[in-house]
């Protein structure tokens, strides 16, 4: 369950608020007074601050401040809320270091879509490239650009290593082909490009996976690829083939 610390001094909606996001599976705490919310912080987990910005005791863009100021919430997304649809408030929330902004009245449903975008980006953790992917006799080498398979270096062009090491990152995921090309062209695909099936098939053959019955890469039907975790154990007939450039 995500905690979320909602800031409102208007007790008729935040108990609706409270009330619904329980509803919708959320733990939340709430204060009535921004003078309060540092200490709140310090004692509970907070995931996200739904933060009015009138306020008694201290507005809320100043708390939207200390928050930022404070170690402990300094990357805890922050939405808030107010009744003034002006430009001038948005931009000085924004600066104090709100993530996004809401305008009453508060809609249910959008207010929902809010929270769950800002989670979800702040989810998101940065990979570690200088870290190797390993697969069983498979290693990649994200920040000297090497491959060992079976003890053996493969040498793969640049666009190669780029491919394998993209399915690698999403082992037992399958990405379609759209997803590929902006990832490693920076374009969407236009339905006719064949260049990373061709690429494919290069790496099944550096690999030895037969391309009638692969393990290792497959070709999921009218979805994409598939880089399998789990293929790449020792056996000993499989032999890194001859080094090869695009």
């Amino acid at each position: 369950m995500y905690n979320i610390l909602l800031v409102e001094d208007d007790i008729s909606l935040a108990d609706w608020v409270s009330e619904y996001l329980t509803e919708q599976g959320f733990n939340v705490t709430h204060v009535a007074r921004g003078d309060l919310v540092i200490d709140v912080i310090k004692k509970n987990t907070t995931d996200i601050v739904l933060l009015d910005v009138m306020l008694p005791g201290l507005n809320g863009i100043e708390v939207c401040r200390l928050i930022r100021q404070h170690e402990q919430s300094k990357q805890v997304p922050i939405i808030m809320l107010t009744a003034r649809a002006d430009e001038f408030d948005e931009v000085i929330g924004l600066e104090a270091g709100a993530d996004d902004y809401v305008i009453k009245p508060v809609r249910p449903r959008a207010l929902l879509a809010r929270i769950n975008r800002q989670l979800s980006h702040n989810d998101k953790v940065e990979p570690d490239l200088n870290a190797p992917l390993i697969f069983g006799e498979l290693t990649i080498n994200q920040e000297a650009k090497r491959v060992l398979y079976q003890g053996k270096e493969v040498e793969l062009s640049t666009s190669l290593f780029a491919f394998l090491t993209y399915l690698a990152q999403h082992a037992g995921n399958v990405v379609d082909r759209d997803s590929v090309f902006k990832a490693l062209k920076k374009r969407e695909y236009d339905g006719q490009d064949r260049r990373f099936d061709v690429m494919l098939s290069t790496l099944r053959k550096l690999f030895n996976d037969d391309p009638q019955k692969p393990q290792k890469f497959k070709t999921i039907w009218g979805k994409g690829y598939l880089f399998v975790s789990d293929a790449w154990q020792d056996n000993s007939q499989d032999k890194p083939a001859c080094d090869i450039e695009e």
